[in-house]
């Protein structure tokens, strides 16, 4: 699959089985929507945030937009949980934390973004904007992480960390995390809708 401007991230095609059916979702960063309106039309409700106001404008159909430039301003969603947060081709660390307590108890943060060595391929290249070896890792305390991936991708190339990580339910028994999507594959999961 290409991955062009309007195509979903294939980890979150790979993973969305996480997110609790009619769940609430936070597309973080979240520009033209691809994200949100992919989630919505599955049954998510979607907040979305970026700096963009006409990106956002362009989503009232689909989700809550909130218009914010979360690297200049305080994090204009302190004290909310949603059931997902989703994080693609987005790094800014001071909002690590931020993100980690929006997750909900039973909750899933699902994040990719550049690593390092992709200043070898094209851009971004500024080490500001590209994780370094195993940093998502230690970016999400407090979190099972469930899936991890660090390394090359071919089409296009890229370097890039991929984490999914849940909040666990503090005192129940363990929760079962299925590593495939509810009897499907992460092909058929793109075909629905």
């Amino acid at each position: 699959m290409s991955l062009g401007a309007g195509a979903v991230s294939p980890w979150l095609l790979r993973w969305a089985h996480l997110i609790a059916p009619g769940g609430s979702v936070l597309d973080v960063a979240a520009g033209s929507g691809r994200h949100a309106r992919w989630l919505a039309g599955r049954g998510f409700t979607v907040t979305a945030i970026d700096r963009d106001a006409a990106a956002m404008q362009s989503l009232t159909d689909c989700a809550r937009t909130v218009v914010a430039d979360i690297e200049a301003e305080p994090w204009p969603l302190d004290g909310q949980t949603f059931d997902a947060v989703l994080v693609t081709n987005y790094l800014w660390r001071p909002l690590f934390a931020s993100l980690v307590a929006a997750v909900a108890p039973a909750g899933v943060l699902l994040y990719e973004t550049f690593a390092a060595g992709n200043e070898s391929v094209g851009r971004p290249a500024r080490p500001d904007f590209l994780l370094a070896p195993g940093e998502l890792l230690g970016a999400v305390p407090g979190l099972r992480i469930v899936a991890y991936e660090d390394g090359f991708l071919d089409h296009p190339q890229r370097f890039v960390q991929r984490l999914a990580a849940v909040r666990e339910l503090p005192g129940a028994a363990p929760m079962r995390h299925p590593l495939a999507g509810r009897g499907t594959d992460a092909g058929s999961l793109e075909s629905t809708g």
